[in-house]
């Protein structure tokens, strides 16, 4: 997406972790899962997002020489030997990655993405992967939410402008695509991405002009086809009364973002129908999100189609997750041994691990097995395999938009075929969750196990460390 050297866009503990492993002779080969160790309030389930990003991050990594005289200079290092500036000017991501594919659902607990590399590799690795795809399933499940209120209206995310930053109005596009908006008002996520875009026009452009009318004819003027018209600058019924007038059917559509939505919509859309204007859509804005376009169409607000800006691209009411990044494996004397954390509430299981997913008879899902990787698939009914190689030895073999091809076109009918993909995913997948996750305000939780191998292994670690901390007080 953006063509950097990602060396630094890590932690510095990441990075004097890396010096200590170096010096230390210290780089074999690790296991780190990447999961959220339980569901942000108000959901229940997640939509995976962000893997795109993730995938270049690694096939891209590496130092500048100006990175790492800057890195030289930083006190942190003053003690750090030649050794490892030369080896951060060399070292590139040579491991293997497996992953949900985007738009998969998934749970607490669940490893999204597993990493298995060289320890500094896949050390430095875990800002950056925790950071996109945090945020991107983050706001992939809240575009879930909203779509799945809005009861096939079609949603366009509006958000850019409240996130928490230009890229990430970027990514937040790109997360509420694959979440299932149709599209959005960002238009460098349509350059770079193939989202359909979407505007209207602004306040502004109405009072731009001596009356409304000069307004609207000079905007429908250039876009008789497209053009939605804002019509609440002054008096909105008065608005929709002089447009059903003075240009009647050829109107696309209008826009409503003040005001009684539900009340407006009704009265607007009576005018539109008695002036022959039924093709003409009514569009809603205005601080919107699940909850109120849930109230506004169970008391018949007839609006066909809303943008959703701040509640989305911040996912305004449960705005951060508990991702997390922690070894699960090392290797030692050829062998791979499980490691295993055991603070209290922040405890993890060992290994490599996979993500089995139950389809019950009814074709829905009926729940979720964490095994280690190398055990065969649960005997008693039909089960599917979550993670999916992504990366193998440094190289990515998993991603249409992974092509040398660097002309602008391409490489957006790459991403949106992936995109695609993805939001297809996600609504089939949502569609086959058991139907009271699927409720805004649900209390209830999906099943999920950790296999029994998994259990015997980690009480096994636990014994070995209590007893060899015990030993050494």
């Amino acid at each position: 997406m953006i063509q950097r050297a990602f060396g630094l866009t890590t932690d510095l503990y990441e990075l004097t972790m890396a010096a200590a492993y170096f010096e230390n002779g210290i780089n074999s080969r690790a296991i780190f899962d990447l999961f959220i160790r339980r569901l942000p309030n108000h959901r229940s389930f997640l939509i995976t997002a962000g893997l795109e990003q993730a995938l270049e991050y690694l096939s891209e990594f590496r130092f500048t020489d100006s990175q790492i005289d800057y890195l030289r200079e930083h006190p942190s290092f003053n003690k750090v030997s030649k050794e490892f500036f030369d080896y951060l000017s060399e070292v590139r991501f040579t491991g293997d990655v497996w992953a949900m594919p985007e738009g998969t659902v998934a749970f607490g607990m669940e490893p999204l993405l597993r990493v298995e590399a060289p320890i500094i590799e896949a050390q430095v690795a875990e800002t950056f992967l925790l950071s996109t795809i945090n945020f991107q399933t983050m706001i992939a499940s809240k575009a879930s939410r909203v779509v799945a209120a809005a009861q096939t209206r079609d949603v366009i995310e509006f958000g850019t402008r409240r996130a928490h930053g230009t890229e990430a109005g970027l990514l937040a596009a790109r997360a509420a695509f694959i979440g299932g908006c149709i599209g959005t008002s960002n238009v460098e996520a349509g350059y770079i991405f193939g989202l359909p875009t979407f505007g209207t026009l602004a306040h502004s452009f109405v009072m731009a002009f001596e009356n409304e009318d000069q307004a609207f004819a000079a905007f429908l003027r250039l876009f008789p086809d497209t053009g939605t018209v804002l019509v609440d600058t002054y008096d909105t019924i008065a608005a929709v009364k002089r447009l059903a007038r003075d240009f009647g059917s050829s109107v696309p559509a209008v826009r409503l973002d003040s005001g009684d939505l539900c009340e407006l919509s009704k009265q607007v859309r009576a005018i539109l129908d008695s002036s022959g204007m039924s093709a003409t859509k009514i569009f809603a804005s205005s601080d919107l999100n699940e909850r109120s376009i849930s109230d506004l169409l169970s008391r018949g607000a007839q609006i066909d189609a809303f943008g959703v800006g701040t509640e989305l691209a911040t996912s305004f009411d449960s705005p951060s997750m508990s991702a997390v990044y922690k070894l699960a494996g090392l290797e030692r004397d050829g062998h791979m041994l499980s490691t295993i954390k055991l603070s209290d509430h922040k405890s993890t299981y060992p290994g490599a691990k996979q993500v089995w997913r139950r389809v019950g008879d009814n074709g829905g899902f009926a729940g979720d097995l964490i095994s280690l990787a190398d055990e065969a698939a649960p005997q008693e009914g039909v089960w599917q395999s979550l993670l999916t190689p992504m990366i193998k030895k440094g190289k990515v073999i998993a991603a249409h938009s992974n092509t040398d091809d660097t002309d602008p076109a391409t490489l957006r009918a790459a991403r949106l075929s992936d995109l695609n993909n993805a939001r297809d995913r996600a609504r089939d997948q949502v569609g086959k969750l058991p139907s009271e996750l699927r409720r805004l305000d649900t209390t209830s939780s999906y099943r999920v196990e950790f296999s029994e191998r998994i259990h015997e292994e980690r009480k096994r670690i636990e014994q070995r460390l209590t007893l060899a901390n015990h030993v050494n007080l």
